[in-house]
């Protein structure tokens, strides 16, 4: 696949990302994860960690909300989007995967983001950022266990495994008919 081919559907998939999340939502749940699974389990580590960086970073300057914290959540899915290529890659694309590693992935993004940034960045003190966390935490596993198990086999199949996805396939629609025949 060609890096016009990759970059195509990467664009697609932050769209989906940065559409969901602009939609009103109960707090906590956003796309991100169950977005970045199957992109990474198709084309690997590197991949992954550049797509939670652009994504991350891109909501947060669109929306004015970039900030300190917008490091550490980058910096954090980053490397949560680099084990899921490494973790996802030579798996079959079943939803037990996809929830297994969103529901490890989130509780260690909650311990770094949650709790780290409030202790680290915020000084609070530790035991009300562990108390004030739990049912943030629960919030967010909730989601992306459903995100998880509904949206990410869906994108892997209509976008990342969809040849008619592909630049050439898309191509296609413009070229007149002549051309075609030719």
């Amino acid at each position: 696949m060609s890096v016009l081919q990759q970059v195509f559907k990467f664009l697609i998939s932050l769209g989906v990302v940065v559409g969901l999340r602009l939609l009103p939502h109960p707090p906590n749940v956003e796309p991100i994860m169950a977005t970045m699974m199957p992109f990474s389990k198709r084309w690997g580590w590197l991949a992954g960690m550049i797509f939670c960086l652009v994504a991350i970073l891109g909501y947060d300057f669109l929306t004015g909300t970039f900030g300190s914290w917008s490091y550490m959540t980058a910096g954090t899915y980053a490397v949560i989007g680099a084990v899921a290529g490494l973790v996802l890659r030579g798996e079959k694309n079943t939803i037990w995967h996809y929830v297994v590693f969103s529901v490890v992935a989130t509780l260690f993004y909650d311990a770094v983001t949650g709790i780290g940034m409030g202790v680290l960045l915020f000084k609070m003190p530790l035991m009300m950022t562990i108390t004030g966390q739990i049912p943030f935490t629960l919030y967010h596993l909730a989601g992306n266990i459903v995100l998880a198990a509904t949206l990410s086999p869906l994108l892997h199949r209509w976008v990342m495994a969809n040849p008619k996805l592909e630049v050439s396939s898309i191509l296609k629609i413009f070229k007149p008919a002549t051309e075609e025949k030719m």
